[in-house]
């Protein structure tokens, strides 16, 4: 599998709405078209984006999306070297995306952009 770069970082958080105003006014990040999405999101200078959504059990995280050229390939290298993903691909307007937990325990997340 080949690794293009990063499209995003995601933070969960149970204070979705003063989180996204930190990252807009404090940080002063840029809001993004996030149609699609339940999400703020934020664009960075570089191309990749900052993603603030709320947590509904309270709970913190983050996640990193790793942009692939082709999700469905990727997917299936994982999955062949006993890599747990998601079972099903999810898209938005913009991307098609799937999660899958690391040998660290930790969440990431494949993604593909649409043309």
């Amino acid at each position: 599998m080949e690794i293009l770069g990063l499209t995003f970082v995601g933070t969960f958080s149970p204070s979705r709405g003063p989180m996204a105003a930190f990252v807009r006014d404090v940080l002063g990040a840029a809001p993004a078209d996030a149609r699609g999405m339940d999400a703020d999101l934020f664009a960075l200078p570089d191309g990749t984006t900052l993603a603030v959504t709320g947590s509904d059990d309270g709970s913190a995280g983050r996640t990193v999306g790793l942009l692939v050229a082709d999700l469905d390939a990727a997917l299936a290298e994982l999955r062949a070297a006993g890599i747990a993903t998601d079972d099903e691909v999810s898209e938005n307007e913009q991307e098609r995306y799937a999660h899958f937990w690391a040998p660290d325990g930790q969440l990431y997340e494949l993604v593909e952009r649409r043309p």
